[in-house]
């Protein structure tokens, strides 16, 4: 037993043993009620000759259930439980030693009664007490043998047995307790090393189930659990504070009712793959508009079957602003830079076509004609058509026509794309698709021809001399991830597939640093190039809910990778 400093039993071993007086002290009434109804059965009340003797077993066995209630009604009061037991051993073998003394020692069958003594005291007290409780008992019983045969009690059991010398049956007894005595030690031991074990796990058990409170209630994020049918289960107090709902108000109602349009969402194919992300719009309970960032995956039982869904949701509508003023900011840096680079690349035509018209304008001056004024000529209209050509570009850069996607199969529009290239392929240059019948995309299918023929035209223009271009396509279980904020929002983007078409080639490459700005318009290393064909398809590819990424080492090619929402065999 674990004592603190004073001496005393620690809080927790004090409660431990007076549990197990307790039980002790129940098992006692049961032995006493036992012990009562034996004796009206076999001895009855009334014998001839045998009512001093009977009214002293009745009045021992009365005064055992009336300590049995004294001990029971003292627990609650006892601040040494060590003490209390041995009190209780050393009384327990004074009523017992009594019946056996009043029922007629030898001849009396209660002997019995000294065994469960002997192994109270080995669960009280383990080694010490059982070995202790038979040396006592068996004193006790020689006592009860002796003062029986001195003071001719009457056997109440029908007459002495056969010639048994008293000292052979006090042996035999003592032999039985001190076996009970033994085998009670190894079973306290046992029960009380179990014991241990138990109260470890359940301590255990509490701290782990006291730390996932904690956890839960510490989350910055809301959570809460669902049964399969859609009804909570379990809601944490940042849930609560973003609904304004308490969790004794959502339990058992259905997911829809607290979170309208999350069980569209968390019980999707995509939050069963644990996938999902998405952003709703939410009104609390007080009326206040907000923005939740959403996420939904299975709960699954400690066998691994689906138990219900988990869904965790933050307010993220201080983020949904900040990122419409970052996309307000990039806009108007954009148009800055945009207008600069413009400004620049329509500065150098205006000067070859001003200098020409100076020059023909002093020609004219002085009469001159001929050749020379021809070919100023020349140089006003080659100039004036390249400032078409790039405003043309611009424009479908900075004003692309409106998309109208449709269920499309890439095979026949790569086709296309081949056909046209074929006309007018430089010499060197070789040109193979592999694009699977089923690969089906959602898009515009002069815009997507558009974007593929750029992308072809960038590939034949990095391979100075020769090489294969290599067209591809394979559908990929994953979103797109890229294109149009608001797109990326909707659900269905976020647990579509997507088809991934992919332009490699084996020309020059292209450094790290040029490739961190190949999407800046008008940044071009060529030489006659407006700086406006990757761009450009950048938006298109973006404005499908798509994206654009290119690998590139310089020697080692380049390969363009464009991802588009799968159609769904739709087409």
């Amino acid at each position: 037993m674990t004592r603190g400093s004073a001496g005393e039993p620690s809080p927790l071993a004090a409660e431990t043993a007076r549990r197990t007086l307790a039980r002790i002290t129940a098992a006692r009434l049961a032995l006493a009620i036992g012990a009562l109804v034996v004796a009206l059965v076999f001895i009855g009340v009334g014998r001839e000759g045998a009512e001093a003797a009977e009214t002293a077993l009745y009045g021992v066995l009365a005064a055992g259930f009336l300590l049995t209630a004294l001990f029971a009604g003292g627990l609650r009061f006892v601040r040494r439980p060590a003490w209390f037991g041995a009190l209780q051993l050393a009384v327990d073998v004074a009523l017992v030693t009594a019946i056996v003394h009043f029922s007629g020692g030898a001849d009396s069958f209660f002997g019995f009664l000294y065994l469960p003594i002997t192994l109270y005291g080995a669960i009280l007290f383990e080694r010490r007490g059982a070995y202790g409780s038979a040396v006592l008992a068996s004193a006790g019983y020689g006592l009860a043998l002796w003062t029986a045969e001195h003071t001719g009690t009457r056997a109440l059991f029908g007459g002495p047995l056969p010639s048994t010398p008293l000292s052979a049956l006090w042996v035999v007894h003592t032999v039985a307790m001190l076996l009970v005595a033994l085998l009670g030690t190894a079973l306290a031991r046992e029960l009380r090393i179990a014991g241990e074990r138990l109260e470890e796990s359940a301590t255990s058990l509490r701290r782990l189930r006291d730390l996932h409170e904690r956890t839960v209630g510490s989350l910055t994020s809301g959570l809460l659990t669902t049964d399969l049918e859609g009804r909570v289960r379990s809601f944490n107090p940042e849930a609560e504070r973003i609904t304004g709902f308490a969790e004794r108000e959502v339990c058992g109602r259905d997911l829809d009712e607290v979170l309208p349009g999350a069980r569209a969402l968390a019980m999707t194919p995509a939050a069963a793959r644990g996938r999902l992300r998405a952003r709703m719009p939410f009104r609390d309970r007080a009326g206040q508009e907000r923005r939740l960032g959403l996420s939904g995956s299975i709960l699954r039982s400690a066998s691994g079957e689906p138990d219900g869904h988990v869904v965790i949701f933050q307010d993220v509508s201080q983020v949904v602003r900040m990122e419409a003023e970052l996309r307000r900011s990039e806009r108007l840096a954009a148009t800055g830079q945009l207008a600069a680079n413009m400004a620049h690349e329509i500065r150098n035509p205006l000067a070859a076509i001003s200098g020409s018209l100076e020059m023909l304008r002093d020609a004219a001056a002085r009469g001159v004609d001929g050749p020379q004024r021809q070919r100023l000529f020349d140089i006003a209209l080659r100039e004036v058509e390249r400032l078409d050509h790039l405003i043309a570009d611009f424009l479908a850069y900075a004003r692309p026509a409106a998309a109208e996607p449709t269920p499309l199969a890439v095979g026949p529009i790569v086709e296309d794309v081949v056909k046209m290239f074929e006309a007018s392929r430089p010499s060197g240059v070789q040109l193979a698709m592999a694009v699977p019948a089923h690969c089906t995309v959602l898009a515009d299918s002069r815009q997507l021809r558009q974007a593929l023929w750029n992308l072809v035209l960038n590939a034949a223009q990095a391979m100075p001399h020769g090489g294969a271009i290599r067209i591809s396509a394979r559908c990929l279980d994953e979103p797109p991830q890229g294109g149009n904020p608001q797109r990326r929002n909707d659900a269905r983007d976020e647990e579509a597939r997507c088809v991934e078409i992919a332009i490699a080639d084996d020309g020059v490459g292209i450094a790290p640093d040029v490739l961190e700005r190949v999407f800046e318009p008008f940044f071009t290393t060529k030489r006659a190039g407006s700086g406006l064909g990757l761009p450009t398809v950048h938006r298109i590819v973006e404005n499908h809910g798509g994206s654009l990424a290119l690998e590139s080492r310089p020697g080692e090619g380049t390969i363009v990778r464009v991802r588009l929402p799968d159609a769904g065999g739709a087409a």
